[in-house]
């Protein structure tokens, strides 16, 4: 598979590290990942950091099961449940991430339960 950035000059430039848009070529597997829940197998984390970890544990765990890593993420749609997580948010996923680039979409929003303060659905391919 091959991965292109594609950042058109007739739109406004991506603020922070992912794409407007990302080409796969060559893709033969596409795995649509579910929204992951901050809850793991001991519970839910109570603050933000420990919840979005999780998630992001979580993701991986479905990844893995599908033979993949974090490297056939093409695309992640993160929902918070309030906008004074997006710095936190940013950083947690930046540090699961690395210096890989995705498209991106973050929407603030209600979650279905009101303990959980982000959930993650996610697009991998190979």
């Amino acid at each position: 598979m091959k991965l292109t950035s594609i950042n058109s000059d007739k739109a406004p430039a991506p603020e922070g590290a992912y794409d407007n848009a990302l080409l796969a070529e060559g893709v033969s597997d596409v795995l649509f990942i579910s929204g992951q829940i901050p809850v793991g197998l001991d519970g839910t984390p109570s603050d933000f950091a420990g919840q979005a970890k999780q998630v992001w544990k979580n993701i991986d765990a479905q990844l893995v099961s599908a033979g993949m890593t974090k490297d056939n993420l093409v695309k992640a749609t993160t929902f918070l449940a309030d906008r004074s997580h997006a710095v936190e948010n940013r950083e947690v996923r930046s540090s699961y991430l690395g210096k890989k680039r995705i498209a991106l979409t973050v929407v603030v929003c209600e979650i279905f339960d009101t303990d959980w303060l982000i959930e993650v659905e996610a697009i991998a391919a190979r």
